[in-house]
């Protein structure tokens, strides 16, 4: 089962446990970043929010581009059913799609993270303390699926 593709993977309980956890991650860092505290709870709304929101434009947008084999939703999780890395340049489309990915997902937390917390932080915080953020739960999380995903 861990050897499926993060689509497949994403509706199983497991996935879903996934997700939260990741979206938790998100949680904690925004809110020790941004206000001193653990976990607060309008930043965790707002954080579950935008990954929500930048989860569903990653289906749609894969859905629309190929079909939905690649789903992104936080990350293109693929497995090595999915994928041959031996084969040429591979590899290298994994790369950019996994970017493409990550900077849309990013810019669109930005977006969202900002318009609903701006009365309350500085745009500046607010923007790089979601980089911040999204940087800490993708190197966690890819590393925790892509070593399950082609082991």
């Amino acid at each position: 089962m861990l050897d499926v593709s993060f689509g497949i993977f994403a509706f199983l309980p497991q996935g879903w446990l996934f997700m939260i956890l990741i979206m938790l991650l998100e949680s904690f860092v925004m809110s020790e970043l941004l206000c001193k505290s653990k976990l607060n709870a309008r930043i965790t709304a707002v954080v579950f929010f935008s990954n929500f929101v930048s989860g569903l434009f990653g289906i749609i947008t894969t859905i629309i581009l190929n079909g939905g084999w690649w789903l992104v939703v936080w990350f293109p999780w693929v497995s090595s059913h999915e994928v041959d890395l031996s084969a040429p340049n591979v590899l290298l489309v994994l790369i950019i799609f996994y970017l493409i990915a990550f900077v849309l997902s990013v810019l669109i937390e930005e977006l969202i993270n900002y318009s609903m917390l701006r009365k309350k932080y500085p745009a500046r915080k607010i923007l790089w303390t979601t980089l911040f953020a999204n940087v800490a739960s993708y190197l966690l999380g890819s590393i925790a699926l892509y070593s399950l995903g082609f082991s």
